[in-house]
């Protein structure tokens, strides 16, 4: 720590050199988090100091939460869910892993059954609850081979996990077919839909992968993804209102004296963000914004297999990937691999059209 402050100019002159430092989201196409709305900046700005680890202190944003687990209700089909306002898909994963866990509280050895092609946040899950985590393989077609998962059940399972988006592809998991499993072996079923979420009910064919599915218990959601809320706010969602209190602890000092969250201290700041941006938009902006990511997501495909490099897998979403040499692409874009050496690029918004016919004249140019 300095022995004296700096005085404001010296100390923003430093901060906006290491801002420069960061990467242009110009040349940005590996991230799943993009530029936040614009209102969703303003509101976030609002709610600067607001926390709701104590939401007795703060009722307004408390209701702010409240009404963001009401819209995601209703979007996903149970206008009566559950949920609260997380740090992100990790942190619901985690408190999904958790509930069920609790759930089976007398299994001895539990398990869950989880995709081959899982965020690795369920690593993490599985190795702070104790819990033996089992892949399933996923077909060719890079979604969770449901025969195989339901293979894997015994008498130890505790849970099944299925992805609607995934990570790496773009892929929604066979969501129903999975449902079924869960629900013939009672089973606690997750849907990991933390990029998804946001993106599959605005698609003008969207495939079932929420809780108008009888055997879904919870959905995980990222609003500071597609949401394009700031960073962080995620949303656990449970079919049942009450589910979350069987994770209740005593808080004995605070404005409530039994909590469920896994964080404490929770900023309000970014619920009233991503709140913000869904009542902005509404259905018919976010339908927009969806139809326009996957069209550029279309045409980045087709000018990719022109120059040569085939599309990996046909995605659900607004992922692509591709087969391509790892030294193929030119400097200063910044896209990733996935675990199979396929080049992964996602059309998030602010991966706008310019920037897919720049990348691909600068690919042209490059293996010209």
């Amino acid at each position: 720590m300095l022995n004296k402050g700096q005085s404001e100019e010296e100390l923003f002159t430093f901060l906006s050199r290491k801002k420069r430092e960061d990467i242009d989201h110009d040349f940005i196409l590996s991230s799943m988090c993009t530029i936040p709305h614009s209102v969703a900046v303003r509101a976030h700005c609002m709610f600067m100091e607001t926390n709701l680890g104590d939401p007795g202190l703060f009722p307004g944003t408390y209701s702010l939460e409240r009404l963001l687990i009401r819209r995601f209700g209703s979007l996903f089909h149970c206008a009566e869910a559950g949920g609260y306002a997380t740090s992100g898909g990790t942190e619901s994963n985690i408190q999904a892993l958790r509930l069920a866990k609790v759930q089976k509280s007398g299994t001895r050895s539990p398990n869950v059954i989880v995709p081959e092609s899982a965020h690795f946040s369920f690593k993490k899950a599985c190795d702070i609850l104790g819990l033996e985590m089992r892949r399933a393989p996923v077909g060719k077609d890079y979604r969770m081979d449901a025969e195989k998962a339901a293979s894997l059940v015994d008498k130890h399972t505790i849970a099944i996990v299925g992805v609607a988006g995934t990570t790496e592809y773009g892929m929604v998991d066979p969501i129903a077919n999975l449902a079924k499993i869960a629900q013939q072996h009672d089973l606690f079923f997750h849907v990991d839909a933390a990029f998804g979420g946001m993106v599959i009910p605005f698609l003008d064919r969207p495939v079932p992968f929420d809780f108008a599915l009888p055997g879904v218990t919870t959905i995980a959601v990222d609003p500071h993804k597609m949401g394009m809320s700031t960073i962080p706010c995620g949303c656990l969602l449970t079919r049942d209102p009450g589910l979350l209190t069987t994770l209740n602890i005593e808080t004995p000092y605070l404005t409530v004296k039994q909590e469920f969250t896994l964080g404490g201290t929770r900023p309000g700041a970014p619920v009233a963000g991503a709140l913000a941006v869904l009542d902005y938009l509404g259905t018919e902006g976010m339908r927009a914004v969806v139809a326009g990511c996957m069209k550029n997501t279309g045409r980045l495909i087709a000018g990719m297999e022109t120059l040569g490099f085939p599309q990996a897998a046909t995605p659900d979403v607004n992922v692509a990937t591709f087969v391509c040499p790892e030294d193929a692409v030119p400097g200063p874009w910044r896209v990733s691999w996935t675990r199979r050496k396929h080049l992964r690029i996602v059309c998030m918004p602010h991966v706008h059209a310019g920037r897919i016919e720049a990348f691909l004249k600068d690919m042209g140019e490059l293996h010209a």
